[in-house]
């Protein structure tokens, strides 16, 4: 248990001592680019979907008849 404990603490002394932190403001811009970007490829992946799913439909369509 006190390897454990030995362990956060020194992880914890690491995180507030020896890491450098981006400022706040770099922070809010990047994770703003990431979600606009999250959403324009969540889009995209669904635009790709709807189109492969009419084009599947009527192909089968097509060779149902």
């Amino acid at each position: 248990m006190a390897k454990i404990f030995n362990y956060i603490s020194e992880s914890f002394t690491e995180l507030t001592t020896n890491m450098t932190w981006s400022p706040w403001s770099e922070v809010q811009r990047k994770t703003i680019v990431v979600a606009v970007f999250a959403i324009i490829l969540s889009l995209a992946t669904w635009g790709v979907d709807s189109v492969f799913g009419e084009f599947l439909g009527v192909f089968y369509k097509w060779a149902k008849a």
